[in-house]
């Protein structure tokens, strides 16, 4: 299973609007990124990913599951884009913030600190682990 971290503005969509749309999820559309792309059609079914709120808050509040896999976003014109289905999974026990992983010597490589501005992201297992870790597991 691969792990990944999807960026909401939470004036957007928030982790409670993911929370509130349960098992049916949610599509993760309007990607117009080519890496953002690439990574969107690397994810398989079960696939986890931490939901990071950007802008308002920076932090990664909880775990997101893939529910259906890439297929084309119909708000994409150019057809060249395309979408995952997700559902939240649960709730992180503490938020982690991004000044709590930039302090964190062992995330220095993270996506997340490399590429700030990616709104869909690979995270390996060792940086999974560090979150969870740093965010005292989940609820």
């Amino acid at each position: 299973m691969a792990h990944w971290l999807y960026k909401s503005e939470p004036f957007k969509w928030s982790w409670d609007q993911q929370v509130a749309a349960a098992e049916k999820g949610t599509h993760w559309d309007g990607v117009r990124n080519h890496l953002a792309k690439q990574q969107l059609l690397a994810m398989k079914l079960g696939d986890r990913g931490f939901f990071y709120h950007s802008n308002e808050g920076k932090e990664i509040v909880g775990i997101v599951e893939v529910i259906k896999e890439a297929y084309p976003d119909p708000s994409d014109a150019s057809g060249k884009f395309v979408m995952v289905d997700i559902k939240a999974v649960e709730a992180l026990k503490n938020p982690v913030s991004l000044a709590a992983v930039k302090a964190e010597p062992r995330l220095a490589e993270m996506a997340l600190m490399k590429f700030s501005r990616l709104s869909v992201q690979p995270v390996t297992d060792a940086e999974w682990d560090i979150v969870l870790e740093m965010a005292g597991g989940t609820r």
